[in-house]
């Protein structure tokens, strides 16, 4: 009789294991695409900028818009909840880049710093714009 009970034990075992994974906290994956308000301060100034993001899996592209700085495309990345982008700008004939790197606070929310070519520094947040 040990080995019916052990072949019990193990497919009871095995039966509770999908149910176990479910269980588990899960980071879910947040989509970004659509339209961010952005707060952003830094040495060199505040603004308060869109930012129209698009994500295909882990890649994001979309425009950052201001008045500082017009309309810029950007690219960048999010992953287990950072979410990295860049773009160049120039202003005054002086080419930089800006690169912004935060980490999502729900589906709704990030925040984080930025970095303006070495220039300068700051922070950012952004809040999704309701459609």
């Amino acid at each position: 009789m040990p080995t019916i009970r052990t072949l019990m034990i193990a497919v009871l075992a095995a039966a509770q294991l999908p149910g176990q994974a479910t269980g588990r906290a899960e980071k879910q994956a947040v989509d970004l695409t659509g339209k961010w308000s952005f707060s952003v301060e830094s040495s060199a100034g505040t603004g308060t900028p869109t930012v129209t993001f698009v994500q295909k899996g882990d890649s994001i592209s979309g425009r950052y818009s201001s008045q500082a700085l017009g309309e810029r495309d950007f690219t960048g990345t999010v992953k287990d909840g950072k979410v990295e982008f860049s773009f160049t700008a120039d202003v005054q004939g002086q080419q930089f880049s800006m690169s912004f790197s935060g980490t999502l606070n729900g589906a709704d929310a990030m925040k984080g710093n930025l970095d303006i070519g070495g220039m300068a520094t700051g922070t950012f947040t952004g809040k999704r714009q309701k459609p």
